[in-house]
């Protein structure tokens, strides 16, 4: 999620004996030391994107299906907007740098229900709240509801790093693993990827071929050792991908590296995933780096994880 990774060496000898939770917290308050990044400059999105406003773009994945981007952000979010007959989700919300509803309502006059692929502050969209939200159903997260409401935790949410307060959810809809999202005349399954973290989601639309999958995979640097990330709920999170889509899906992710273009992947990046991810559990790949390594996973996916000898699988 951040830019320069090599930063969070700073104190990390200070936490190497620690517990793994410890430890991660340390590395994310190391992070936090940085300067928030200011917004980069507007440049040229592609024939395909066109801009909203001066900072939010929009481009059309087909006549339903809508990808809102964040350009000027240094993450460069993507969110999706998915049309029904009856009603909308919005998959995530970036930061909240601007309110992405009245971007979302000049494409749509239809309900919208705000759906996180994760609690990380990038996807929740700041202090932006929307009437109707439905979020996974997984005991951990029914534990904490009071009044239908869920509130994050610093480290479920690590807004502190960029300045965001915690976000507070006021669940409207439950979302069942391996189930479905009607929309009226699309249907959208719900699968549980969890490994970024142990409640990521992704969405598949069986009928379109597209996958939303969060920042469960995406081109880039995938981050698998930040304080609630598991190498082990990685493998997890990619077996039920794989078990779930065909070979010919287009997956949309939530982060690209560069511009122009929505960040997109195929099936054979998930299969090099879960290839990766049983190579480093097996000790048969090594990472470069010092904390985090990286493996390589294919030419267009890194996983950022903690050097073999602190993993824990």
């Amino acid at each position: 999620m951040w830019r320069r990774i090599s930063f969070i060496l700073l104190g990390v000898a200070l936490a190497i004996s620690w517990g793994i939770a410890e430890r991660r917290r340390l590395v994310v308050y190391a992070f936090a030391l940085e300067d928030v990044p200011a917004l980069l400059e507007p440049i040229d999105q592609g024939p395909d994107a066109r801009w909203a406003d001066d900072y939010y773009t929009i481009e059309r994945i087909d006549e339903q299906t809508f990808a809102i981007g964040e350009p000027r952000y240094p993450q460069q979010n993507f969110n999706y907007l998915i049309l029904g007959s009856e009603r909308a989700v919005l998959f995530d919300a970036g930061p909240g740098v601007r309110d992405i509803r009245p971007v979302v309502e000049t494409l749509t006059d239809l309900p919208i229900t705000f759906v996180p692929s994760h609690f990380h502050y990038d996807h929740v969209g700041g202090e932006f709240a929307f009437e109707r939200v439905a979020i996974i159903d997984l005991p951990h997260v029914r534990a904490r509801i009071v009044n239908d409401a869920f509130t994050l935790t610093p480290m479920e949410h690590l807004g502190f790093v960029e300045g965001y307060e915690r976000r507070t959810f006021h669940v409207s809809e439950w979302l069942t693993p391996g189930g479905s999202i009607s929309l009226g005349d699309r249907k959208l399954r719900v699968l549980h990827t969890p490994g970024h973290t142990p409640d990521s989601i992704s969405l598949f639309d069986e009928e379109s071929g597209l996958v939303f999958s969060g920042d469960f995979i995406h081109p880039g640097s995938l981050y698998g050792f930040l304080p609630n990330s598991s190498m082990r709920e990685y493998v997890d999170g990619a077996e039920t991908m794989l078990g779930a889509i065909p070979e010919d899906v287009r997956i949309l992710g939530a982060h690209r590296v560069e511009a122009p273009g929505v960040p997109e992947l195929a099936f054979e990046d998930v299969k090099d995933l879960r290839e990766t991810l049983e190579a480093v559990r097996q000790r048969y790949q090594d990472g470069t780096g010092r904390y985090p390594q990286s493996f390589v996973v294919n030419e267009r996916v890194t996983l950022l994880a903690e050097p073999r000898w602190l993993q824990r699988w």
